[in-house]
């Protein structure tokens, strides 16, 4: 059995789910919170292209460049010693050839530091997916709401309702499989249709809004964790209030500040408040 400590490898989610150990992942983008999680034992950190919205306040994940996902992925990687880091092939890097594809994922191996990159939909990918495996490179899928997709989804939206859409969306997955991917997300699906898809992988299934069938679970950091309120999915547990936390933090130092309280001595604080 793999030592709690050592570095988790994508290899390692497989075997994961072969013992019915569930798989923990959450979303990275600096090194500081990178650092936190990774010592919490997260087992994967997502440098998502998710930083679009929640650290750079754009409207979807579309504008996130790859040049975007090497910055964020090189500061996450420098903070991780247990995680296995996985970046986010940013809008269009997996559409415009396998050349291309590969030369994007590369560069957030051999520069950025990821050990894996997750590439978003099935059938128009798959190419892609195969040559990025026997090029070295490490891929987990993204099926069900991919939000790089949106416009043609008409926005974030539940998918796989039908028993059509259902159907398609469980020969993607074995698609992806059959081309080397050694994990999928499903994001935004029925939780049935998250159990059936699990049931017919050998790889590990990470849910995001798919029910608690799937054989990992992976959230938005900022969604989990309570630091950012522009949108936060109806599948979002929160953990912690984090954001009003900090608010109320940085309300105290500026009332310290403007009262002359900080900075000073602890002695001439304590004589300050004793006076008033």
């Amino acid at each position: 059995m793999r030592h709690p400590d050592a570095a988790v490898a994508a290899p390692d989610l497989l075997r994961m789910k072969r013992r019915g150990e569930r798989i923990a992942m959450l979303t990275a983008y600096d090194f500081t919170m990178a650092r936190h999680l990774d010592r919490a034992g997260v087992d994967v950190l997502l440098v998502g292209d998710s930083l679009g919205m929640v650290v750079l306040g754009q409207a979807n994940t579309l504008g996130v460049t790859l040049d975007a996902m090497l910055h964020h992925t090189t500061a996450v990687s420098r903070a991780v010693s247990r995680a296995l880091v996985v970046a986010d092939m940013p809008f269009l890097t997996c559409h415009t050839g396998v050349p291309d594809a590969i030369r994007a994922a590369g560069r957030l191996l051999s520069e950025a530091g990821a050990r894996a990159v997750k590439v978003e939909g099935a059938f128009q990918v798959l190419e892609v997916v195969q040559r990025l495996g026997e090029a070295g490179i490490p891929v987990m899928g993204h099926i069900g709401l991919t939000p790089q997709s949106i416009h043609r989804l008409g926005g974030f939206r539940k998918q796989a309702r039908s028993p059509e859409e259902a159907r398609k969306l469980v020969e993607s997955a074995r698609a992806l499989e059959a081309a080397g991917a050694f994990a999928v997300v499903l994001e935004s699906i029925p939780s049935k249709v998250a159990a059936e898809v699990t049931d017919a992988l050998e790889i590990p299934t990470i849910g995001i809004g798919a029910g608690p069938h799937c054989d990992g679970q992976v959230l938005v950091s900022h969604d989990a964790f309570g630091l950012y309120d522009e949108f936060t999915p109806p599948f979002v547990k929160r953990f912690a209030n984090l954001g009003d936390q900090l608010a109320a933090a940085a309300r105290d130092y500026v009332l310290e500040v403007r009262e002359g309280e900080f900075p000073s001595t602890p002695a001439a604080s304590l004589a300050r408040r004793s006076a008033d």
